[in-house]
């Protein structure tokens, strides 16, 4: 029932956030009211799914406006995100025994795991000073709890939605460069462009997704991998190649969430992130998936980059830009706490960290000798695709399995070799290393840390499960 109510929801934001752009758009309709009806929007819809167990998410908003407005600002974000992280343990562990170490796959914490995010980036961003004024009450509510995004996310940044609720959205990402015959400010100065285009390409793939799930998923069970019989029957590269198949198998589930999010949002009139040069408008602003570049990646890297862009956004700005040192691992052990307290989530993270060092080394030390001609090059890229998915395989299946025992029984069935490898290599390439995990996030090795979902589950435990 709770998979039907949440499908129900975000198909009547679809038709609601069409309504918002055409009748509350911002040139006819004051920014109060257009917060106000997605404040109401967004607590009728959590409550609708989960009952009194809302009530924890609008808390856990509360609290950390209270913080917002009594904090220092030099501390704001040390106690926002102690507070936010410290009450979705709790809630998280009180679930493992709600649901006597089951997983549903919709539940109260996914949405508590998007208010996390948005609480904790934006009292980043006021410390950082990049809010410009603080939040009011209804502003921080609509940030928070709107219909848009409440239930999946994304999660964005606190400028943009406030750019998009008060109208200077498509004036800040289409307008012309300062200094040019712009003409008068305002929403009127550029014509909002259309998203339709974008929104049914969006549902295009949902409907793809969808199909997907429907047959591929539950024709490759991840638990197989782990069955007693096939384990001990089935000849390694069989295992290995059934791997690889549930892997696939499961992500389409995670696609349709994510992409019919976005599609939400476009169609509410936010996401729009620019302009090509022949004038085709991106409404790729807070996507959070490449699917093309999930499916292709020639890395490690790539993958991540691809999968959960905005939690990846989220661990840079709270984490990765600000740990001193052991940069990777500590990204890893927040996305791991972020997500639960379920075992497999933490075997998941930690295999990552080696591997994650072992791609920096192949691609800073083997890479350049194959770019010398196209041939070579393609043979590499062939390569490191196959290693990638599979590495990502062997890596998030813990994430899936979620206990000890399964995922012990699913490593020594791979005889551990991803963890062997992977760490030799790390070891063995490590002279090359110029500043390591302290290096800044625009070094050579990589921009962005890992969003730590180099797994197809979700970034929210609305889609855990299968």
């Amino acid at each position: 029932v709770s998979t039907v109510n949440f499908l129900a929801c975000q198909v009547f934001a679809l038709c609601a956030a069409f309504c918002f752009r055409l009748y509350l758009g911002p040139r006819d309709t004051s920014p109060l009211l257009r917060h106000a009806v997605a404040i109401l929007f967004g607590l009728s819809f959590i409550t609708f799914c989960f009952g009194w167990y809302a009530v924890h998410i609008t808390l856990l908003v509360m609290v950390c406006y209270w913080i917002l407005v009594i904090a220092d600002t030099r501390n704001i974000h040390r106690y926002t995100m102690t507070v936010a992280i410290s009450y979705l343990t709790a809630c998280q562990v009180s679930r493992v025994f709600i649901y006597s170490y089951g997983i549903l796959s919709t539940d109260f914490s996914g949405p508590l795991m998007i208010i996390t995010q948005k609480t904790t980036m934006l009292a980043f961003q006021v410390h950082d000073g990049k809010t410009g004024t603080m939040p009011s009450l209804i502003e921080y509510l609509s940030y928070n709890l709107n219909f848009l995004s409440v239930l999946v996310g994304p999660c964005s940044h606190y400028n943009d939605y406030i750019d998009f609720i008060e109208g200077r959205h498509v004036q800040r990402r289409l307008g012309k460069p300062p200094g040019t015959n712009a003409g008068r400010s305002g929403p009127d100065e550029v014509p909002e462009p259309s998203p339709m285009a974008a929104v049914t390409r969006k549902l295009v793939i949902c409907v793809v997704c969808m199909v997907l799930f429907l047959t591929l998923t539950k024709a490759f069970p991840i638990t197989y991998n782990v069955d007693s019989r096939f384990v001990s029957e089935a000849p390694f590269l069989t295992r290995l190649s059934y791997a690889f198949f549930s892997i696939q198998a499961a992500r389409p589930k995670f696609y349709f969430a994510w992409t019919l999010a976005d599609a939400i949002n476009n169609a509410a009139g936010y996401g729009v992130k620019g302009a090509d040069e022949t004038g085709r408008v991106s409404w790729d602003l807070i996507s959070n998936l490449n699917i093309w570049g999930i499916e292709t990646a020639t890395s490690f890297k790539k993958f991540i980059d691809n999968w959960n862009i905005q939690t990846g956004v989220w661990l840079k700005t709270v984490c990765y830009d600000r740990a001193p040192r052991y940069r990777t691992a500590l990204t890893f052990v927040l996305s791991a706490l972020w997500h639960g307290v379920y075992p497999g989530y933490y075997f998941t993270f930690i295999t990552a960290i080696p591997i994650t060092m072992a791609a920096r080394g192949v691609r800073r030390n083997l890479r350049p000798h194959f770019l010398s001609s196209h041939l070579m090059k393609l043979g590499y890229d062939v390569l490191t695709w196959a290693a990638t998915q599979l590495c990502v395989c062997y890596t998030v299946m813990p994430f899936l399995l979620l206990a000890v025992e399964p995922t012990i029984d699913y490593y020594r069935s791979m005889y551990f070799h991803v963890h062997i490898i992977s760490i030799l290599t790390a070891i063995a390439l490590s002279r090359g290393r110029q500043h390591g995990d302290g290096a800044s996030c625009s070094s050579s090795n990589g921009t962005r840390p890992p969003s730590l979902q180099e797994h197809p589950p979700p970034s929210n435990n609305n889609l855990k499960g299968n």
